[in-house]
């Protein structure tokens, strides 16, 4: 009988497939690096026909271990959330370079639209802010500046990364789930729909936008793989990982410290809205119904440790950091603020550049790293207070993601946040999301409460830190975010 569960994790470097049982357990695995493509500073790209074959081939090599299509129940996709692709629906392939999340090639229009008073309005229709992260801002710049995508006419496709798979997938199926939809820009929050709008007003052609689904369902078999698969869950990259840690409840939160940093609180079937320029997201739907999160996003988090390897050489691999870390008593009086692509939540200053301060005779390489690690844990309190502002205080943390492996990261997030913070023993939570919903799409879970009987045990973090040391640590961040800030 086909019980296993395939899921397609489309990540933002890396692209893997993975096989899950029923029960949660992962019994097989397969990952492919991607490469990110950076032609001009603050510009960020992806080639889509890569993602395609890499996602592919990591699925099959799955599909061929557990034995064929004919035991695999179901497929979900999981995906880097706002990175946007062009394709021709005729031929399939890419028409442009996919414009990654992480590009901020769209800051100049989003500073002219807030400069023009549109952006309370925009985000009282979509829940977001107007930031070169959304897919809405990207595809403006596109059709201005990329003539090939006007020029394909009715041959224009657009869509997010899950939806650019499942076209591929099904030799033509164009649908999008509302966790990803709602990070466009162009969809209203509260409808659920494309607003026409938003389309007119970031340049959108509507016949190349996809149908707007639920996260759950029988979307469409694939036979990519040798037999019939149905695709039965899609949800963008954080939804799945919130579904995944069980935040199934109003006031449950997360938090994902992959390449960038991801807070979500769920926030019910109402939606909300943030006084403190938090975002307003869709966590899932189903049945047409949809759930709602609070958002804090952070754009810099696990690619800070890649670029202190990669770039400045001062680690040799990422395990080291947490040995640097740990080889001083503190951070020497050192931060980094890590504005490497501008700053998110709370602050939104997409042209703010990145900073190490404090600098004395008396700092070594230990001070720099540790100031880096520290940073995730400084931007994570600034979130933390303004969740707590939009009436959405966190009772404990929920964490997950590839930099929280490290046991140093994730007990000074719990002495710097003073809440209890909890890490599952299996760390792809994003994954097991998308497992989670496959299984309800395709009936083996009534719901995801039942299918929450996936995620396995965890390890909890309680806070160490003394309450004044704590005050000493904001006390510095504050004054170098604020530097930051001021030169802005």
């Amino acid at each position: 009988m086909a019980e296993l569960l395939l899921v397609i994790d489309e990540g933002t470097t890396s692209t893997r497939a993975m096989l899950f049982t029923p029960s949660g357990q992962c019994v097989a695995s397969r990952s492919a690096e991607l490469t990110q493509h950076y032609p001009g500073p603050g510009l960020v790209e992806h080639d889509a026909d890569e993602i395609w074959r890499q996602s592919h081939a990591c699925a099959a090599a799955v599909v061929a271990l557990a034995g064929g299509p004919q035991r695999i129940a179901a497929i979900g996709i999981t995906n880097q959330r706002e990175t946007v692709v062009f394709w021709d629906k005729v031929t399939g392939e890419p028409l442009a370079p996919a414009i990654s999340w992480q590009d901020r090639r769209s800051a100049g229009l989003c500073l002219k639209l807030r400069e023009a008073g549109e952006e309370p309005g925009i985000q009282a229709r979509t829940g977001l802010l107007l930031d070169p992260y959304f897919s809405g801002t990207k595809i403006a710049w596109a059709m201005t500046n990329w003539p090939q995508l006007k020029a394909a006419g009715d041959r224009l496709a657009i869509g997010t990364v899950e939806s650019w798979l499942v076209w591929k997938l099904t030799g033509g199926l164009h649908i999008t789930d509302a966790t990803n939809a709602s990070r466009t820009l162009l969809m209203g929050l509260g409808s659920g729909g494309w607003s026409d709008g938003l389309v007119d007003q970031f340049d959108a052609p509507r016949a190349a936008l996809p149908e707007i689904v639920d996260c759950a369902g029988h979307f469409e078999v694939t036979r990519a793989f040798g037999g019939a698969i149905p695709i039965c869950g899609l949800a963008g990259d954080q939804q799945s990982a919130t579904i995944g840690q069980a935040c199934l409840t109003p006031g449950d939160t997360k938090a994902t410290y992959g390449t960038g940093a991801f807070v979500l609180t769920n926030a019910g079937t109402l939606q909300p809205r943030s006084r403190h320029r938090l975002l307003s997201t869709v966590l899932w739907q189903l049945g047409g119904r949809r759930t709602y999160a609070l958002e804090g996003s952070v754009f810099v988090a696990g690619s800070l440790v890649q670029w202190l390897r990669d770039s400045l050489g001062m680690i040799a691999t990422a395990p080291e950091a947490e040995t640097l870390a740990r080889s001083v008593p503190d951070n020497g009086g050192v931060y980094c603020v890590p504005a490497l692509t501008g700053l998110g939540a709370p602050w939104w200053e997409p042209e703010a550049r990145a900073t190490i301060s404090g600098l004395s005779f008396s700092s070594g390489r230990a001070h720099i790293v540790r100031a880096a690690l520290e940073a995730m844990a400084h931007q994570s309190h600034d979130l933390e207070t303004a969740f707590a502002a939009d009436g959405a205080k966190w009772g404990r943390l929920r964490v997950d993601g590839g930099m929280i492996t490290n046991d140093w990261i994730a007990q000074d997030l719990a002495d710097m946040l003073a809440l209890p913070v909890d890490r599952p023993d299996f760390a792809e939570t994003t994954a097991l999301g998308a497992a989670m919903l496959a299984g309800v799409g395709c009936g083996l879970f009534a719901s995801l409460d039942d299918a929450a009987a996936m995620r396995g045990t965890i390890r909890t973090f309680e806070p160490q830190m003394e309450p004044e040391v704590r005050a000493v640590r904001l006390a510095g961040w504050r004054d170098a975010i604020g530097r930051v800030l001021a030169v802005e």
